[in-house]
């Protein structure tokens, strides 16, 4: 009987990641590696994808990730070759009003595979601060708002950073995130939502317009999630560049 896919998934695996200022960034990625194997071949594969992680451990990025499933690939005489890699990515924000730096985390994944179906693409899941436009239009004071969690996932035609992905989902919601703000922060932050009411429809169509504007892009898929401050249920919109 042919197997449709042998390898290894959730390993926990500690990897170092580029930074667009110049630096690395140690960081944890859960990590499934995947190879289709042809029926003659029934060795065990699971130490050859160890190694091969071993060998491109100190850079882990999109820029490598063909050359690593090449690698799997040969070892292992497969037909093809398909890894997911994720993790979690931090970068120094400072607050909008009082400038103090703390640091953000992002969930960010690599996902790429060789063969007769080739393909690479990177996702980032950010949050975001979302304010409803209709309850805004109809108080006479304030307006709900939510925490929202924005994705976005990529096929590229050249190198991009996690940080312009990042970016991009960024400037979709009513106001950015912070994991540490002081009052003077907390008061623009505030401001910053009311003046900028968008429903999650408003965050996906604002991501998608900056993605399509980006030359490195070749594909695009944009989806938000409002978790609902006056709801029980959460709001979600999604689109892909197949259908802008």
């Amino acid at each position: 009987m042919k197997l449709q896919s042998v390898g290894i998934k959730n390993i926990r695996y500690p990897i170092t990641v580029r930074e667009q200022s110049g630096g690395l960034q140690p960081t944890v990625a859960a990590i499934d590696l995947m190879v289709n194997l042809p029926r003659q071949y029934r060795e065990s594969c699971v130490s050859t994808f160890i190694e091969v992680l071993n060998r491109y451990q100190e850079e882990m990025s999109n820029r490598i990730f063909r050359k690593l499933l090449a690698e799997v690939k040969e070892r292992l005489r497969a037909d093809s070759a398909h890894v997911e890699m994720t993790f979690p990515y931090f970068l120094e924000k400072k607050a909008p009003a009082s400038g103090t730096p703390s640091l953000m985390e992002y969930t960010c994944r690599f996902t790429g595979g060789i063969g007769p179906d080739e393909d690479f693409t990177l996702s980032v899941w950010v949050p975001a601060t979302t304010l409803c436009p209709c309850s805004r239009e109809i108080s006479a004071h304030g307006a709900h708002n939510q925490r929202a969690e924005i994705s976005l996932r990529v096929k590229y035609r050249k190198f991009i950073w996690l940080e312009e992905l990042i970016a991009m989902a960024e400037a979709g919601g009513s106001c950015e995130v912070f994991a540490l703000l002081k009052r003077p922060d907390e008061k623009f932050v505030t401001e910053m939502a009311y003046q900028n009411p968008r429903f999650v429809e408003d965050v996906v169509r604002r991501v998608a317009q900056l993605a399509r504007r980006h030359p490195a892009i070749s594909w695009f898929a944009v989806g938000a999630e409002s978790f609902e401050s006056i709801h029980k249920h959460s709001a979600y919109a999604y689109v892909t560049s197949d259908d802008t």
